[in-house]
């Protein structure tokens, strides 16, 4: 049996899974690939900080240009995160044509263009299966499982820490700081927790599939990016009684060429398109939404991932797991080593390329040109003529009214005012509430969720 020897760059929580998972099921991976990955050097930070898994100090080194230098390893692993120690290391060995294997999704969000440049010019092959939803084989899908397809859509619940709080927030009907304190102590958020509970981690990894499902790298500054801060317990309450589920969700969906014509009526837009001049626009967002409770991502809780693809040939698709922690991610690394293991054995440096541009025309759409429907939470003073001026303003922005709840058992100074909203560009919707939130009768800033339909 062939041997491919492995340089591993980080002994923390991920790196001492890597190399624990390696040792339960090293042997039972090399029967199935033909090929023994053995574990020759381990750069660390500190040889006693904590990691969940003991590593040998024969393995260890502080010194990761040891690591890559070693003309005896052959596959890198960089288990480091952060974007500038991880780059050089990244960059160091694919010059030496090494593959390398990451889960660095903050890296690829901000760099992997160029990295994934560096791996064609030096002949070798970066593999970045872990860098999203952890376990959940959802890269590997997109390069290989549905190379046939178009992807007109994709959703993701990719963040589990907001995915955790949201669950716990319907569930126990708990407001969300209460919930986010209660999150940090368990481990599942970070302190601070802006990365997650802003968005931004979610950002980095619904900005990597949807390069990858649309064939042109999508930049972090061109992704709509919410957080979770804003959703109340009361939002929450009010979304379940409408037959919804919040969820924070990354969105990548194929607009193509079509232009939305939107009128006040409760019609969806009219589309008007054009076979000439096809030109590949997508939107690209992650924030809170609405989703109806039949859907199966609504019943996606705690700190589970999904992502649900729409392929114009398979037609809807779910995967579904842990999407963060040691295990699931030693899971990921480990299906990427083996790949790289085999193409070290048959010379196959390039067998699926980490990413291939194939849409020089795609484009994200702005944000303000984006079409949904929307929940919009709003406290009012309780008197007459109140609903009619704020109708009067959404009229005048062509923006139909679904329905409207004024929730009972609620007094004081103001009340709660639901909306929901018929289809409208988030352009229009945002101006009419700017507007609104200027009229007296509203006390405090209006409160809007984007409501999906997945149609």
């Amino acid at each position: 049996m062939q041997q491919a020897n492995l340089g591993m760059i980080g002994g923390g929580t991920v790196g001492s899974g890597l190399f624990h998972a390696l040792q339960l099921n090293g042997g039972l991976m090399a029967s199935r690939i033909g090929v023994k990955v053995a574990v020759r050097n381990i750069a660390v930070k500190a040889f006693d900080e904590p990691r969940p898994y003991p590593i040998p100090r024969l393995l260890m080194t502080t010194d990761w240009k040891e690591v890559v230098n070693d003309p005896g390893i052959h596959i890198i692993s960089e288990l480091v995160g952060g974007t500038t120690l991880a780059r050089e290391i990244i960059l160091c060995a694919l010059k030496l044509g090494k593959p390398v294997i990451t889960a660095n999704k903050a890296l690829l969000s901000a760099h992997g263009e160029q990295l994934f440049a560096a791996a064609k010019k030096y002949g070798t092959n970066l593999y970045y299966e872990a860098s999203v939803c952890g376990g959940i084989p959802i890269i590997k899908s997109l390069r290989e499982g549905f190379v046939g397809n178009r992807i007109n859509a994709l959703y993701g619940i990719v963040n589990g820490t907001c995915n955790y709080i949201l669950t716990r927030m319907k569930l126990e009907g708990a407001d969300f700081a209460t919930v986010l304190a209660d999150a940090q102590k368990q481990g599942y958020a970070e302190t601070p927790p802006d990365l997650d509970i802003d968005g931004w981690d979610a950002q980095h990894k619904i900005g990597i599939l949807a390069s990858l499902a649309h064939g042109f790298w999508v930049s972090p500054k061109e992704i709509h990016v919410e957080g979770i801060r804003h959703i109340s317990a009361m939002d929450i309450k009010f979304a379940s009684e409408l037959g919804y589920t919040i969820k924070l969700l990354g969105i990548v969906k194929q607009i193509d060429h079509i232009r939305f014509t939107i009128d006040a009526s409760n019609e969806k837009p009219a589309c008007k398109s054009s076979i000439e001049n096809r030109k590949c626009r997508v939107q690209v967002s992650v924030y809170p939404t609405l989703i109806p409770n039949s859907h199966v991502l609504a019943g996606v809780n705690h700190v589970f991932n999904a992502v649900f693809v729409r392929g114009d040939i398979v037609g809807d698709t779910l995967f579904y797991g842990r999407g963060a922690g040691k295990d699931a991610t030693a899971s990921a690394v480990l299906s990427d080593l083996a790949d790289a293991a085999l193409d070290l054995k048959f010379g196959t440096k390039h067998r699926v390329p980490p990413f291939v541009p194939h849409e020089c025309a795609g484009a994200v759409v702005p944000i303000e040109d984006v079409v949904s429907q929307y929940f919009v939470r709003l406290d009012v003073t309780d008197r007459p003529g109140v609903l009619a001026k704020i109708a009067a303003i959404f009229g005048l922005s062509k923006i139909g009214i679904s329905s409207v709840i004024q929730p009972e058992g609620h007094e004081g100074k103001s009340v709660p005012l639901i909306f929901m909203l018929h289809y409208a560009t988030n352009g229009a919707v945002t101006k009419a509430l700017a507007g609104i939130g200027k009229l007296s009768v509203v006390k405090s800033k209006p409160v809007m969720i984007r409501v999906e339909s997945f149609e």
